[in-house]
């Protein structure tokens, strides 16, 4: 049944399934503190093992509240390992008229008059325009299939895979291929590939590439580069 005019289809986990993943992070999380207790009571037994200070001070805690509080305290940690892994995870939501893609709380929207070819390329999801630039290349862990229904019952042309795969190189330095400024921007890219949580430099590093007319994607802390068809 294809949605009214106006009706957003959301493609995310299910509250049951983030709330599944919750729990068994926080069972995992009981479990490792229920261990860490059994391993402090051993090392106080070896007056030649390390640590022996933290195991003491452990072991002191009368039973049953060391086991409860083990259990509690490592059970709330996987709560919130969980819940901070959900909540990193990528929301698309698709109407007629726009996809609005959330992730941490933050939402950017594409208007459907600028998208002009949605696909997956391994995890992450890309929505290309109509000079075949990527307006947006995101990690994705939805399921493939809920996304394709949800872009194409909104009549959103779908592709199984990227039609320009095979037009990706791997970028050379100071290749005639490209100019000395997209040059520049991808020798900056490349040292923010290097560096933990520089995703939003490398966001915007992108974007000023596709001003010069060149797509770039990552793939095992290398640059891959096309130029757009205009």
């Amino acid at each position: 049944m294809n949605p009214k005019v106006d009706e957003t289809t959301k493609v995310s986990e299910p509250l049951w399934g983030q709330v599944l993943v919750c729990v068994v992070f926080g069972l995992i999380g009981a479990g490792l503190c229920w261990l860490l207790k059994l391993l402090a009571k051993w090392l106080v037994t070896l007056p030649w093992a390390p640590m022996q200070g933290p195991a003491k001070l452990l072991t002191s805690i009368p039973e049953p509240g060391l086991t409860i509080g083990a259990l509690a305290v490592g059970g709330f940690i996987g709560l919130v390992a969980g819940a901070l892994i959900k909540f990193g995870e990528l929301s698309v939501s698709v109407s007629d008229s726009r996809v609005q893609l959330t992730r941490k709380g933050e939402s950017r929207e594409f208007p459907r008059a600028d998208i002009a070819l949605v696909f997956r390329a391994g995890k992450q999801l890309v929505l290309l325009g109509h000079s075949t630039e990527e307006l947006a290349r995101e990690d994705c862990d939805q399921d493939r299939r809920r996304l394709a229904e949800a872009f194409t019952a909104h009549g959103y042309s779908w592709a199984d895979e990227d039609p320009h795969e095979k037009e990706f190189q791997v970028w050379v330095p100071e290749s005639p291929k490209l100019s000395a400024q997209a040059h520049a921007l991808l020798k900056a890219r490349d040292q923010f590939l290097k560096k933990p949580g520089s995703s939003t430099q490398l966001q915007e590093l992108r974007a000023e590439l596709r001003q010069l007319d060149v797509v770039v994607r990552d793939k095992d802390k290398r640059q891959y580069w096309r130029t757009l068809q205009r």
